[in-house]
């Protein structure tokens, strides 16, 4: 048995999704969540930017004596899973494979869609999960970066359940502007024939009720979140590293941007009060990683593999 709490980060409110899965897989487990949100998005983000991010709030994780590490973040897990896990003494999770894995065992014709921000997409990093599971799969990708603004409005219209708000903004998908975009996206992986969608992108879960509405029933939706949970589930059982059964839970929340608005917003995320958030500055987590941590990200080479010596 192990109390000790399981850290969980994204660039933003995103990865609360993640979060949330989490907590309703885990309940008797306490979480450590900081949100990158002073330099949200990092989508757009050079990678080797986004890899030395990994290394920052990974080190202030384990600066908080977690027991494990959830990269809840599509791009930060592309770029710099490998190096969290090489770089930290505990086990570090990412969103992708756990989302591939359900797709390949869910899909049927061996056709299956991602969708994600452009940083996720242009990695490459869901069609090399598929692929290194089932080699037969053929994988359609779209990046779908207008839908994060959408999520992001919806958290912004006001009390309530964020998914009752975002269902409302399924209105949205047949007003002509939106509907234009949505089909943009989807068309060309419904015309793939995939029957599987991956939402590659940790604000795409409150988009589920809509996105399901524009691809049809036929296409089974993938949620990366509630996949990531059963990874982080079966990893502690395996390791006989869960909580003792009845502990009280104790979740901490923390952010590189304004505290009280990533406590609104994100309380509506995970559907119950998230109380102070802690505040961490930049300058702070940049001078967390350890040399040897930094040693490694100086040997990665713009793909994120080592760069040969000599």
């Amino acid at each position: 048995m192990d109390s000790r709490p399981i850290g969980v980060f994204d660039s933003g409110l995103g990865g609360l999704t993640v979060a949330r899965a989490i907590m309703d897989a885990l309940p008797g487990e306490s979480i450590v969540y900081l949100g990158d949100t002073a330099r949200c998005p990092y989508g757009p983000r050079d990678l080797g930017e986004v890899r030395r991010f990994v290394l920052e709030i990974g080190s202030w994780l384990i600066a908080q004596d977690v027991k494990l590490v959830v990269i809840a973040c599509n791009t930060a897990t592309a770029a710099g899973l490998e190096l969290a896990q090489r770089a930290f003494g505990v086990p570090v999770i990412g969103v992708i494979e756990p989302g591939a894995r359900a797709a390949v065992h869910a899909t049927v014709n061996r056709a299956v869609g991602v969708i994600g921000t452009q940083g996720t997409i242009d990695t490459g990093a869901y069609s090399k999960a598929v692929r290194a599971l089932d080699a037969g799969v053929t994988v359609f990708s779209a990046a779908t970066p207008k839908f994060v603004d959408v999520v992001e409005a919806g958290l912004r219209m006001g009390p309530g359940v964020v998914e009752e708000r975002l269902s409302e903004l399924t209105e949205v998908f047949i007003r002509p502007s939106f509907h234009e975009i949505a089909r943009d996206y989807l068309d060309p992986l419904k015309r793939s024939g995939i029957d599987t969608l991956i939402l590659g992108c940790t604000h795409f879960p409150l988009l589920t009720t809509a996105i399901g509405q524009v691809v049809g029933r036929g296409v089974q939706l993938i949620s990366s979140a509630e996949e990531t949970a059963r990874e982080v589930a079966d990893n502690l059982g395996r390791r006989g590293q869960r909580a003792a059964v009845g502990t009280p839970a104790s979740h901490r929340f923390a952010t590189t941007g304004p505290a009280e608005e990533f406590s609104r917003l994100g309380s509506r995320i995970l559907r119950q009060p998230m109380g102070a958030v802690e505040q961490v500055g930049l300058e702070a987590l940049a001078s967390l990683p350890s040399p040897d941590a930094l040693a490694m990200l100086a040997t990665l080479g713009p793909t994120g593999e080592g760069t040969p010596c000599g």
